[in-house]
């Protein structure tokens, strides 16, 4: 398997720091999934980012299934997301690991820092807990049962592995600093009561560990170097290097921290994708509409085209939302040298050609693949439909012409536009790759709209100024085509922030790290459904050229001017062949997007990149520029300890502004910031 390299970033500046400095002997890397949902576009890079740097360096990269929360994870979603990442192109051999393979281990740590009274168990309630913790200004108070001696705590927790206890009677916690700036640091929850049947362990278990505990438990064991996240684990890092420094790993991993990449058009929370689901906004979690990885692959993408999309994106310390176009043009890039050009009509109108007898069939043979394609390829050869690779004069097909065929209704016009190049009454057009004919009379039916057309087949000195593409009656093959498209009809479903400047570009429950973890228990805002495209599933009959019957079902098809399609391998026909449009050739919502967009969500318009060019990600130049008061705010909060990002974000947005208003000046305004900016973000909007 062949990849694009990531590219030189902050991360590989330290692994390749490491290693000059013999930190490590080799690099080791994990991608960690929790098996409670499917992969989506936005895990693809952050598996990229994992796999392939470990490749570039000479290391090894493992698959990690984080399945340590028995609530809705799954042997199918354990799979899925093996067989997702495999199609990916990703080979892990014997470094396949689960969490719950290691529960008994994690157990014995968790006691360890009992004995040394780095943990304890708390009794309180969930509620309790949070008023006792503080605010970012205020340190927290001890609970009356943090003082429990390590013999208490030691039978404590036994009790609860036992099942001595209901749910939520006691959590187990590490006893680190009520009194740290950094909230995550006051005695975090370590380890929690929760009865649910775990698909690989069963019911041997009634205390789970939680994510803070496990992962960099799980990365030491697993001997991995570079533990790469996203942003929003960065004050998670603390956590994560106190356990390593108490239980005396070494040498242990590190965590790094890199900016999230949402994608526009696009949700990637699990709830909502769900809720697509059971609501029956799209098919199921293999709908070509959905960002999962399942959809793509049903859509017809190929692996090759995610992956070169993966490294387009760029690394940085910076949540960025990407252009969609930026996957688009990824999709269309792959599939331009993949997909042999054939003719289908999609909108049929019938064409009779007067001049040809009855009966009679003229077999043409047309290539399959333009000049510009010839002429790129390396070795000089060009494919034929299944793969195999010809000569340009071999890589032909058959395409007879009789005395009726379809054209596309749009390709004729009664009262043509200025400027229209396709055929009309009198005028003429040339058919691919069959000459050239005039359109003589015209029928009708009663609310006028054109039934057939009678036409006169050209010689070749005949002058015409557009082509168009038919299919010939006599042997053309009745097809279904489903048109997909952008799920959305705004860039910003989720409601995230639109000046393409803060990291709250993408919506506060985005992980393409890792799945899972989101609050099941808060109310679902169902605001996104209203930004739903009603557009994007179309389904029209219309027929294809006989040269597709005998190729591959996976072969990827251009119709010619309609778009790339393949055979969709759900919901088969008997009485059609069923094609699903893969992608347009052209980018149709340039001009739609701003019509259709709310306007507060408007943008400017953006040129599309050059190939190859990094960071595909939203630029700063697009946002409004700062009012003066703006201006202002910026400078106060910077000058208070925000970083230059959170203020901006946060000076534009009324509702963080207001929200931070109350906060104190000092080394915890910067952390807060960050929070609102990061996760508070949506509720906050929301009211």
């Amino acid at each position: 398997m062949t990849a694009p390299r990531v590219a030189p970033n902050f991360i590989t500046e330290i692994i390749e720091r490491d290693l000059r400095e013999g930190k490590y002997p080799q690099v080791v890397t994990r991608f960690p999934p929790e098996p409670n949902g499917y992969l989506h576009l936005g895990h693809t890079f952050a598996s990229f980012l994992d796999f392939q740097t470990a490749l570039q360096y000479g290391g090894r990269y493992h698959l990690r299934l984080d399945d340590t929360n028995p609530e809705g994870e799954s042997v199918e979603f354990a799979q899925a997301i093996q067989d997702d990442l495999r199609w990916l192109g990703w080979d892990w051999g014997p470094h396949l690991y689960y969490a719950s393979d290691n529960f008994e281990r994690y157990y014995g740590y968790a006691q360890q820092l009992i004995r040394q009274g780095d943990a304890y168990v708390d009794s309180v309630s969930a509620d309790e807990m949070a008023r006792l913790r503080g605010t970012p200004s205020t340190p927290g108070t001890p609970s009356e049962y943090r003082s429990r001696t390590p013999e208490e705590n030691l039978d404590l927790f036994a009790r609860m592995r036992a099942g001595e206890f209901p749910d939520g009677a006691h959590v187990l916690r590490g006893r680190i600093d009520l009194a740290s700036p950094n909230m995550k640091l006051r005695d975090p929850v370590l380890y929690r009561i929760l009865r649910g049947h775990h698909y690989r362990t069963g019911d041997a278990w009634c205390i789970y560990p939680m994510y803070d505990f496990q992962h960099p438990l799980q990365d030491a064991l697993e001997g991995v170097t570079h533990s790469m996240c996203s942003l929003e684990f960065v004050d998670n890092r603390a956590i994560y290097d106190w356990l390593m420094e108490r239980l005396g790993f070494d040498p242990r991993p590190h965590q790094y921290e890199f900016g999230r990449r949402g994608l526009e058009y696009t949700i990637t929370s699990k709830r909502k994708l769900r809720r697509l689901v059971q609501e029956g906004h799209v098919s199921g979690w293999d709908d070509p509409r959905m960002p999962t990885l399942r959809a793509q692959r049903r859509l017809g993408v190929t692996p090759e085209a995610v992956r070169a999309f993966a490294a387009q994106i760029g690394v940085s310390r910076t949540n960025r939302t990407v252009d969609i176009s930026i996957y688009e043009n990824a999709v269309r890039d792959d599939l331009n040298h993949r997909a042999p050009r054939v003719m289908a009509v999609l909108d049929p109108v019938r064409i009779v050609l007067t001049n040809l007898p009855e009966g009679e069939t003229r077999p043409l043979s047309l290539p399959y693949w333009p000049h510009d394609v010839i002429r790129d390829s390396p070795d000089g050869l060009v494919a034929r439909p299944g793969g195999e690779r010809v000569a340009p004069e071999a890589a032909v097909r058959e395409v007879p012409l009789s005395r009726e065929l379809y054209i596309e209704r749009e390709d004729f016009a009664l009262e043509p536009p200025k400027g229209y190049k396709r055929l009309t009454r009198g005028g003429t057009v040339r058919l691919r790759g069959a000459g050239i004919i005039r359109a003589d009379e015209v029928e009708t039916d009663g609310a006028g709209n054109v039934t057939a057309i009678h036409a006169t087949l050209l010689g070749e000195d005949a002058r015409a100024a557009g082509v168009i593409h038919w299919v010939g009656a006599a042997h053309a093959l009745p097809a279904e085509f489903r048109l997909y498209d952008r799920l959305f009809r705004v860039a910003h479903p989720e409601g995230a922030s639109t000046d393409g400047e803060g990291p709250d570009d993408i919506a506060p429950d985005f992980d393409p790290e890792r799945m899972g973890h989101e609050n099941e228990a808060a109310p679902l805002d169902a605001g996104f459904l209203r930004f739903l495209n009603p557009q994007s599933l179309r389904v029209v009959r219309g027929y294809v050229e006989p040269s597709v019957a005998g190729n591959p079902e996976d072969t990827r098809y251009q119709f010619e001017r309609q778009g790339y399609f393949w055979r969709d391998p759900v919901g088969s026909r008997e009485d059609a062949l069923v094609f699903g449009r893969i992608i347009t050739l052209k980018d149709t919502w340039a001009k739609e997007a701003q019509k259709d967009t709310p306007k507060a969500e408007a943008k400017a318009p953006r040129s599309a990149p050059k190939a190859g060019a990094p960071q595909a990600t939203s630029q700063k130049s697009h946002a409004a520029p700062l009012t003066p008061e703006q201006e202002a705010e910026v400078a106060r909060l910077t000058r208070l300890g925000a970083s230059p990002a959170d203020a901006r974000t946060v000076a534009r947005d009324p509702a963080l502004l207001a929200f931070l208003a109350g906060a104190q000046p000092g080394a915890t305004l910067g952390q807060v910031a960050s929070w609102t900016v990061n996760d508070l973000a949506g509720p906050l909007r929301a009211g």
